[in-house]
């Protein structure tokens, strides 16, 4: 039996009840008060996730940025110092071994925060990368009242460390997953708890693992191993905006195929007409298959994210998707299905 890894909050979150499940190797809490009052509570005000169980690679050093930009799908000289940009791992088909985001603290070194799951494979296709995902903790504080409450400004995408936040030294980073503004607070794990328990004096909403699903699947954020995988290229997953098919990098001769000639498959938003919730894998007559699902906290819909043929990825387009042997009238929608209000 796989030993189950714990980041150094894992005691909070049994002390505030939280549902603990496995996940990528760790034991992570997926809800507290429930996915829906997680879920509103970002989208309305600020929720916090401890997000410790994600990996950083560092790469410094002379050579640093050349030796990123021939292997990530993005063009890195498009950020300067203090800049974070998402972007792409591609194997030599072009199929996606990771998505992360890539911070750059000078020409010649950049910490890269990836997936869980991925930071063995990650750090296998960049073997110059250092793997220092021990020397972090992680919390995303997240919702239109996030940055407020922690009394910090920082600006989307870009990052600033060295910085006093509740007390505690932080690298602030003007990212996450949730499609609302907030932040994303690295730091010592031996500070972590010190800084979660200020977070959660300031009336922050400690949030699992089930509301971070529920808000990224309503603004279209790819999930890892559902959404996209090494099998799937950004092309095929509305991800050609992440990749700069000019420059060379792995498996950029096939996606410049593939934007020249067109995808087979698409990966599309739709929304349910009939009941039923999607789940993954749940197959669409004609051909495709859905990747994610749920029914939407904010909307009190049920929609979901699916790969389909080509031709029959415009929004408007009818489908009908199989929910355990009960055929399901949905229809496909534009991206996203909720967008943030500009204030």
């Amino acid at each position: 039996m796989q030993t189950l890894r714990r980041t150094p909050l894992f005691e909070h979150h049994a002390a505030l009840g939280a549902r603990l499940v496995p996940f990528a190797g760790w034991e992570m809490p997926v809800q507290y008060a429930g996915i829906g009052a997680e879920h509103a509570a970002v989208r309305t005000s600020a929720g916090v996730f401890d997000v410790s169980h994600m990996g950083q690679l560092r790469i410094a050093g002379e050579g640093a940025r050349d030796y990123l930009q021939a292997r990530v799908s993005n063009d890195l000289e498009r950020i300067g110092d203090g800049g974070a940009q998402y972007t792409l791992l591609t194997n030599d088909e072009g199929g996606i071994v990771d998505d992360l985001i890539a911070y750059r603290r000078s020409a010649d070194d950049y910490l890269l925060v990836v997936n869980a799951a991925n930071v063995g494979g990650d750090h296998a296709a960049l073997p110059e990368t250092d793997d220092v995902s021990d020397e972090w903790a992680l919390l995303a504080v997240q919702g239109p009242e996030a940055l407020q409450r922690l009394g910090i400004a920082v600006e989307p995408f870009t990052f600033r460390e060295d910085v006093d936040v509740l007390g505690v030294r932080c690298l602030v980073a003007g990212t996450g997953y949730t499609g609302e503004r907030g932040c994303e607070l690295g730091c010592a794990p031996d500070d972590a708890p010190r800084l979660w328990e200020a977070v959660l004096e300031r009336g922050i909403v400690p949030c699992g693992l089930g509301a971070r699903d529920t808000l990224r699947l309503e603004v279209c954020y790819p999930l890892h191993g559902n959404d996209i995988s090494p099998e799937r290229t950004p092309i095929e997953a509305g991800l050609g905006w992440a990749c700069a098919l000019a420059k060379d990098f792995t498996g950029v001769e096939r996606l410049r195929r593939l934007k020249q000639e067109g995808p087979a498959e698409k990966l599309v938003a739709f929304v349910m007409e009939d009941a039923g919730i999607p789940r993954t894998g749940m197959p669409i007559e004609g051909g495709g298959i859905v990747t994610s699902g749920t029914r939407s906290p904010t909307l009190g819909v049920a929609l979901g994210l699916a790969y389909v043929p080509a031709e029959r990825a415009e929004p408007g387009t009818p489908v009908t998707v199989d929910l355990r042997g009960r055929p399901r009238r949905a229809r496909i929608v534009p991206k996203p299905f909720y967008k943030r209000e500009e204030s």
